[in-house]
C-alpha cells in the first residue's frame, strides 16, 4: 500500500495522558519502526510532545475526537510544522484490516501513513471563541427559561395564575406584582392596580388570578427564583455584548448569510 506520510504519529488520548506512536516508514515492511511513548495531558507535556514530534520530523499527526480530551493536545500541536488530523473514532475503528494486537495509537499512525484517515473540520481559533460565546449564551437562555418555569410552578402552588393573563411574568407589570407579593402585599385589587400600559385593561382578570394563598414560604422561594433569573439575564447581556465585539471581523459574511430568505438573524434578546 502506498505510503503518503513516511513519518506519521498516532495519538490515543485519554483524560490523564496520550499514548503516542511515531511510525517511521523504511524501504520494506521489516524496516518500518513504530515507537510508542506516553505523555501527560498538562500543557508542559503537550509542548514537550510537540517538540518531540518536530525532532522526529513527523509530517502528520492523527488523533481521535475523544470527548473534550483531544482539545488541549490539538490546540498545542496545531501550531507545529506538521499536519494535525482530528478523526472520528467510530470511523477509524470500523475500517478493515486492523489486528486485535495493534494499539489505538499504532492503528492511527498506520492509517495516517497510508492516507486512510479522514480529518474532521476544526474551526480556527477566532471562530472557536465565537462558538464558545454563542453556545454559552444559548445555555444561559435555556437555564433562564427553566428558572421561569420553576417560578410559574411555584405560583401554581399558591393558586395564583398570573401567567394566564400576563404573557411574560418577567415584564414590568409582572415583576412589580411579584415584588409586591414578596413585600407582603396580599390584596388582589392592590396587586392588579400595579399593571402598566396594555395590562391595565385587564385589571378585573388580574384581580381574579392574583387571588391565592401566597405565604412567607412562597415569598422566600419567589425571591430566590427572581434573583437566579436576574443573574442569568445579566450573564446573557454580558455574553451578547462580548459576541458583538468578537463577531466584528465576520460581520460582512454574517450580514450576507442572514440576508438569505429563511435564515435566522442574530438577535440580542
Amino acid at each position: 500500500m502506498e505510503v503518503v506520510h513516511g513519518r506519521c504519529a498516532g495519538l490515543d488520548i485519554s483524560k490523564k495522558d496520550a499514548k503516542v506512536c511515531v511510525r517511521l516508514a523504511g524501504a520494506g515492511r521489516g524496516q518500518t519502526t513504530e515507537t510508542v511513548t506516553t505523555w501527560g495531558s498538562t500543557t508542559s507535556q503537550g509542548l514537550a510532545l510537540r517538540d518531540h514530534l518536530v525532532a522526529q520530523r513527523v509530517t502528520c499527526a492523527v488523533m481521535e475526537a475523544t470527548g473534550d480530551y483531544w482539545k488541549p493536545f490539538y490546540y498545542l500541536l496545531e501550531d507545529g510544522p506538521f499536519e494535525v488530523m482530528l478523526v472520528n473514532a467510530r470511523h477509524m475503528k470500523n475500517l478493515p484490516g486492523r489486528k486485535t494486537d495493534v494499539s489505538d495509537a499504532a492503528w492511527l499512525a498506520q492509517l495516517g501513513a497510508h492516507g486512510l484517515a479522514r480529518g474532521s473540520f476544526v474551526p480556527p481559533a477566532p471562530i472557536r471563541a465565537l462558538l464558545d460565546l454563542t453556545r454559552t449564551r444559548t445555555t444561559m437562555v435555556r437555564e433562564r427559561a427553566k428558572e421561569i418555569q420553576r417560578l410559574e410552578k411555584l405560583l401554581e402552588d399558591t393558586g395564583i395564575k398570573l401567567s394566564s393573563v400576563a404573557t411574560d411574568i418577567r415584564g414590568v407589570s409582572g415583576r412589580a406584582m411579584l415584588e409586591a407579593l414578596i413585600g407582603g402585599q396580599r390584596d388582589p385589587a392592590a396587586l392588579a392596580d400595579l399593571a402598566k400600559r396594555r395590562l391595565r385593561s385587564k385589571i378585573p382578570e388580574l384581580t381574579e388570578v392574583l387571588t391565592g394563598r401566597f405565604t412567607d414560604h412562597h415569598a422566600f422561594l419567589t425571591r430566590l427564583h427572581l434573583d437566579v433569573i436576574d443573574q442569568h439575564s445579566h450573564a446573557v447581556a454580558e455574553l451578547t455584548a462580548r459576541i458583538e465585539v468578537v463577531i466584528e471581523p465576520f460581520r460582512g459574511p454574517r450580514d450576507l448569510i442572514v440576508s438569505i430568505p429563511g435564515s435566522a438573524s442574530w438577535s440580542p434578546t
